[in-house]
């Protein structure tokens, strides 16, 4: 008798736990990469066993969460393989990603998703890498609203915060775009990137501070939201919020502390606690960066 594949094995068992009522709908599932932990499978073979589920209409995708159980009755969304469009395509891959990351898009996953072949998938889009370029591309669609405020560091703090609140929206994105060495076509973002520049024009910067000045907050914008992206995924395979797992580890922290090895760290906050916001760093560091920018243009102009 044949052997049952990998995927369908690991889907049967969480098929179990949903029969038992050890998952419950509202419930999240295991994730891709806790299954590859779990069973020791390649990330590949977590994505087909989720895929199947989905296709059984027992699990589905939720932004923000994870996948969870379905509740009776729920219905699934995909749309038929003859239904294909590039754009419907484009779609679904950005709603998969926003939910369990990059490392679970494949184009084996959308197409079961839809219930269509990968072959199918190929004739709109050729590549996953292609898929991963139109998915940045659709959402840079569009730019900050209301009107464009006076002043060179109202435009450029404007543009770092809608940067920013793209990418608490979707997480990946600072991924898909992490290489500033070698940019990606994209004319969407290339208009961030001409807003961004022309906020700078008219200040007696030199082209390369210009750019220099777009990378850095380009880059800092970058670097705060993979840290996004590492709690997302970090909530998907722990299930534990920031708040729980610092207390899990709170004995630990404790222990590395009575030591005095770090005795500015150690007393810095007293009683008074830190609770890390991101939000909150991310508009700090920025006001320095833009202080920065403020003090080249100041040089500029003296030295002019």
């Amino acid at each position: 008798m044949p052997q049952e594949p990998p995927y369908l094995r690991i889907a049967g068992d969480i098929r179990r736990r949903i029969a038992s009522g050890d998952l419950a709908p509202g419930d999240r599932v295991p994730s891709t990469r806790r299954i590859t932990q779990e069973w020791g499978v390649a990330m590949a073979t977590a994505t087909k066993a989720l895929a199947a589920l989905n296709q059984e209409g027992l699990v589905r995708a939720v932004p923000g969460v994870g996948t969870v159980v379905a509740e009776a009755g729920h219905a699934r969304t995909t749309t038929p393989a003859q239904g294909l469009t590039r754009d419907r395509i484009v779609r679904a891959a950005i709603a998969l990603a926003d939910v369990e990351g990059l490392p679970a898009l494949s184009m084996r996953r959308i197409a079961t998703d839809f219930g269509a072949s990968t072959m199918a998938l190929y004739r709109h889009v050729p590549s996953k890498g292609e898929l991963v370029r139109l998915m940045s591309e659709t959402v840079f669609e569009g730019e900050p609203p209301g009107p464009r405020p006076p002043g060179w560091r109202a435009q450029l703090e404007r543009e770092a915060r809608w940067l920013w609140s793209l990418y608490l929206r979707h997480p990946w994105v600072a991924r898909a775009l992490s290489a500033l060495t070698r940019p990606t076509a994209s004319p969407h973002a290339m208009r961030y990137t001409e807003r961004t520049l022309s906020a700078l024009k008219g200040l007696g910067l030199t082209p390369t501070q210009m750019i220099h000045v777009h990378l850095a907050l380009l880059g800092y914008a970058q670097g705060i939201a993979a840290a996004v992206e590492q709690e997302s995924r970090a909530w998907q395979e722990t299930g534990m919020t920031p708040e729980e797992w610092m207390a899990t580890h709170e004995t630990r922290m404790e222990t590395i502390q009575v030591i005095g090895s770090y005795p500015t760290l150690s007393t810095l906050f007293g009683d008074e606690g830190f609770d890390l916001e991101l939000d909150t760093l991310f508009s700090f560091g920025l006001e320095r960066l833009l202080d920065g920018v403020a003090a080249l243009v100041e040089k500029r102009s003296r030295d002019a």
